[in-house]
């Protein structure tokens, strides 16, 4: 897959609004993430609003981290709103498999039909129903072990399926792609895969959803492999992160994308 320069370009040009219902942990470094990729963020999610501000923005991102039954009722009038606009919407099931409650809201947002479901290891096995051994947010699973689970959820939801890790897996159910940017820094900064999930609802918001997922993740991983260069630890990583989100050229991402047919 070539053309990832292409996309960010087209994402820039067009600088999409991205609506995010998201955790609290991950409001302000999302906001920074996705302005310096070169997106327009917004967070929002009371239900008086929610469903008419979905109405304005070009893609959703869900994420349940810090869901509550009234945080879930407005995940869902905002992915209604996106699937009946055809506008993209991307699913983060964060710690699906710690408790009863996250599995019957991902249930629920699941089959309102996202566009992209993107999370690590253990959560894809526990939301295609496959034993992980998922601890809260953090993957316990390699990625090999949840690619035949990612296959089959992205048949049956008919979403692009990311899994996150040391090399990522999309698939949407007939091809699949493995990305191996990134830096073991990343993991280290709490929020930064929440805040991927914005990157890929911008880049989707200009194109085609398995793509545009591939060319989200190479461009991110890409970032961190910049910013691991330079910075001595989790500390000095995050602002060299965002300069390189924003420093990133069309033609940088060609070159450095490494991205394979799986």
């Amino acid at each position: 897959m070539t053309e990832h320069g292409t996309r960010l370009d087209q994402m820039r040009a067009q600088a999409p609004l991205v609506h995010n219902i998201t955790n609290y942990v991950a409001m302000n470094i999302m906001a920074n993430v996705l302005l310096a990729a070169g997106a327009s963020p917004a967070m929002v999610h009371a239900h008086a609003e929610v469903s008419e501000f979905a109405g304005l923005a070009q893609a959703l991102t869900v994420n349940i981290g810090t869901a509550d039954p009234d945080w879930v009722k407005a995940m869902e009038m905002a992915a209604q709103v996106m699937a009946e606009a055809g506008r993209p919407w991307v699913l983060d099931p964060v710690g699906v498999g710690a408790t009863r409650f996250r599995q019957e809201a991902c249930a629920g947002l699941v089959a309102l039909r996202p566009t992209i479901i993107r999370g690590n290891a253990s959560e894809i096995l526990a939301l295609a129903g496959t034993a992980a051994t998922g601890r809260g947010a953090d993957a316990a699973d390699s990625v090999a072990a949840a690619e035949d689970a990612a296959q089959a959820l992205a048949q049956r939801s008919g979403a692009v399926v990311a899994v996150s890790g040391p090399e990522d897996f999309v698939t949407d159910g007939q091809q699949a792609f493995r990305v191996a940017n990134g830096h073991a820094l990343m993991p280290r900064i709490t929020a930064l895969g929440c805040s991927l999930n914005g990157i890929i609802a911008a880049f989707a918001a200009v194109g085609l959803a398995l793509p545009a997922t591939v060319s989200a993740l190479a461009y991110y991983g890409l970032a961190g492999e910049q910013a691991g260069a330079r910075a001595d630890g989790p500390g000095s990583f995050q602002p060299a992160f965002l300069d390189a989100l924003y420093n990133m050229t069309p033609q940088a991402l060609d070159t450095g994308a490494q991205v394979q047919a799986a």
